[in-house]
This record gives structure tokens, sequence and C-alpha cells, in this order.
């Protein structure tokens, strides 16, 4: 029998959490971060080393994967698990948040999506029933029930249909799903920034019934204000024993920011995306390695940092490969920044843990502010 989907909350600091969630290829310590392998990698990374850095779980994206190399394919290969060498769980995101951004190629109807692919033009259709079946092919641990995701801004009553059509397609998703031991679904809430629409979606979601809740329609452009203004109350919504998933957060600050309010698990392409582009984060914050201040320097990107970039090469040399498009500064820079966003999980939890996170937060904000090490 399949081990079942089950979360213990093991410790609260505030609203602050941290616990474990055990699914059948492992277990899963919150708060948690999940590096984003949006096409079944992680760029410039291989699996054994995104799982060094300390992630338990990783993101895929079904709308992409549907497209190329397809759900079937992935199937009939042994699902994405054994595609991608990743034995340990796998959550996929519903498809909603891409199609959201494909505005010009898509029509809505209550049914669900029509919209043309951004790879070839090819039109496609995707419902609560297709999205469910598309990541029951992939095989994920962790489904997420398909939703519109409302963008920002939004009038109050284009965010409230918007809302309830997500809760309706919340219930269809949750139907189509069905039995699945070892699997769990979560719901979405949505509402934008109104709190009355957030409560609505909250009370949908849990008569409906779910293995976990995400909060969504946040980190979408609404600024870090905003957000965290959201946050303070819509996670309370939310059933206390389930997890909570706030989706495509974020920075480094947006992610002590949501923990502080009651959030377990987070995804965002930025450190692997910033690693390419060679922006590095460290608890000093960021820090632009194409910049010539670095050229001569023999230093580490963090002295306190035991990732491979960081124990074995200098900025000086960083500096070099990144302005010289050499393969290896993206290969090193992400796993820099996979290390770094991996340590600061680490470092809450245990904050919580031992019931000084409001320390934890004075710190962190504190070496922040400090900036980069001067130039030599």
């Amino acid at each position: 029998m399949a081990r079942q989907f089950q979360f213990d909350l093991q410790a609260t600091d505030g609203k602050a959490r941290t616990g474990v969630i055990s699914t059948t290829r492992g277990d899963i310590r919150t708060p948690a971060f999940m590096p984003v392998g949006t096409a079944a990698t992680v760029k410039a990374m291989l699996p054994e080393n995104v799982r060094a850095t300390g992630a338990d779980i990783l993101l895929g994206n079904t709308y992409h994967l549907m497209l190329r190399p397809t759900a079937e394919r992935i199937d009939n290969l042994g699902g994405l698990h054994n595609f991608m060498n990743w034995e340990r769980p796998i959550l996929t995101d519903s498809g909603g948040f891409q199609v959201m951004s494909l505005t010009s190629l898509r029509k809505l109807t209550e049914k669900g999506v029509t919209f043309k692919s951004h790879v070839d033009g090819s039109q496609h259709h995707l419902t609560p029933e297709r999205s469910m079946e598309i990541q029951r092919l992939l095989g994920a641990d962790i489904v997420m029930c398909f939703d519109e995701c409302t963008p920002f801004p939004a009038e109050e009553d284009v965010a409230l249909e918007s809302m309830r059509l997500s809760m309706r397609w919340a219930q269809r998703s949750r139907d189509a799903f069905g039995d699945r031991p070892g699997h769990a679904l979560f719901g979405i809430q949505q509402g934008s920034v109104f709190r009355e629409q957030r409560e609505e979606s909250a009370e949908n979601l849990k008569s409906i019934g779910f293995d976990g809740y995400a909060v969504g329609g946040l980190a979408v452009g609404e600024g870090q204000e905003a957000m965290f203004e959201v946050l303070d109350y819509a996670p309370d919504m939310l059933p206390a024993d389930k997890p909570r998933y706030l989706m495509g957060v974020g920075k480094p600050d947006d992610i002590v920011g949501a923990v502080a309010r009651g959030i377990d698990m987070m995804d965002c392409v930025l450190p692997s995306r910033s690693g390419r582009t060679g922006q590095v984060f460290t608890r000093r914050g960021a820090l632009n390695i194409k910049n010539a201040r670095h050229q001569d320097d023999p230093r580490p990107i963090d002295e306190h940092c035991t990732c491979p970039a960081c124990r074995n090469y200098s900025r000086a040399y960083l500096h070099h490969v990144f302005r010289t498009g050499e393969i290896i500064s993206s290969m090193l820079l992400t796993w820099h920044n996979l290390h770094y966003y991996q340590e600061l999980m680490t470092r809450m939890r245990d904050a919580i843990s031992e019931g000084r996170f409001d320390q934890f937060q004075r710190d962190f904000h504190t070496e922040r502010a400090k900036g980069d090490l001067p130039p030599l």
C-alpha cells in the first residue's frame, strides 16, 4: 500500500511554522523552497547537484511539458521522475499561470482555455480535467488544481468573477483527480488583493477538501508591500493542519516575510535565472559578478558559503567566465544561488524550532543592509 501524504507540524514561533511533509518519495522539510525545473531540468544543474544543495522537492511545469515532449511521451518513458532522473518528490503546477501570460494567444471560457502553443502555433485545450490527466501522466506527487491566475491590477468585479471561476474549476479538478493514494491535490486560493474575496475562496476550497492549500494570484506585479498585506491574513484563512504554499515567490526577503506570515512552501525561478545572468545572492544582499570591481578580486563570493563556487573559485574567475560566456559560469552561479536559498530555509527551520525566529529576522535584515564587501 502506498504511503499516505501527511503533514506533521513540529514547531511554531509566532505565525512561522516548521514541519515535515511525508510522501511516498521522501520527506519534505518545511519551510521548503522548491527549485523550478520548468522543462524537466533545473537549468545548468545536474539533478544530484540540486539535491546536494539541500532541495527536498522540485517543481515541474505542466504547460511546457504538455507541449514538449508531451505528457504521453513522458508517461511511456516511465514518468517524470524517471525521465529527469529525480527520485524525490515533484510538484507540478497546473498550467494556469503560463496560460494567463499568453493573453494574446488564448480564449477563456467556462469549460477551460483554448490557446496556441508559443512553440509552433498549434492549438491546445486545457481544462481542469485535462490538467489533472496531464499531471497524472507525469506522475507528480503533488498536483495543483487548474485555476485562472487573476492578473494584477484587476478591478474588484473582474477579480471576483475570476476567483469564482477558479473555485468552480477547483471542484472539477477535485472530481477529476479522484482517489490516488500516495498523491496529493492542492487547492489554490484566489481573490487578488481583496480580503472578502480571499475569505470566500478559502471557504470554498475548505468545503471541497484538499491535501494542501496554495495562496495564488500574488507575486504578479503588486509589489512586496501589497503582497505582505494579503499574507497578513490570507494564510490564516486556510487550515492550520495542512501545508500552505505561496506560488512564485521569490526574493530572499520575500521568502523570510512569507514564512513569518505562516507560509510553508515556495517556488521561484529567481535563483537559477539570476545565476545565468550574473546576479548572486549572499547574506549581505545581491551582487552582480559582471561588474568590473570583481575582475581582480581573489576572494570568494562569500567566505562562509560551502558551495563549490565559493570553495574553489575566486570572484575574479567567476567574473571572467561570466564575461566570456563560458557555460561553467551558469553552472557555478546557479549552484551558489540554490545553495544560498536552501541554507536560508535551513536557518529558518532551526530558528523556528528554537523559538528565535524574531531574532533571526532582525539579524537577516541587518546583515543584508551592510551590502557587499568593500572592494579591495
